[in-house]
């Protein structure tokens, strides 16, 4: 495990050290994920699907709801009723 202590810039922001950008293939532009809980915070790399990646994931969803019976139609219904439970 890298370990690194990094200073707070006046604006709040932080460098982060070559070898860990290069390690995680981190480039310019790249687009980080904050957590925080207690005192702890940890940065996660969001890593975007490629244009073929994400078609080949809504064909599987595509294939996956029409073997459940699942139509176009249906997806507002059972959105509605996602949100339904989630409120209690």
């Amino acid at each position: 495990m890298d370990v690194q202590v990094l200073t707070v810039s006046s604006k709040g922001q932080i460098s982060l050290p070559i070898n860990i950008r290069k390690k995680l293939s981190i480039d310019t532009g790249d687009k980080l994920v904050v957590y925080a809980s207690n005192d702890a915070i940890m940065l996660k790399t969001l890593k975007l699907p490629s244009a073929e990646d994400f078609e080949t994931a809504l064909s599987e969803a595509q294939k996956w709801a029409a073997s459940v019976g699942y139509a176009e139609d249906d997806v507002n219904d059972i959105i509605k009723a996602v949100r339904r439970n989630k409120r209690g």
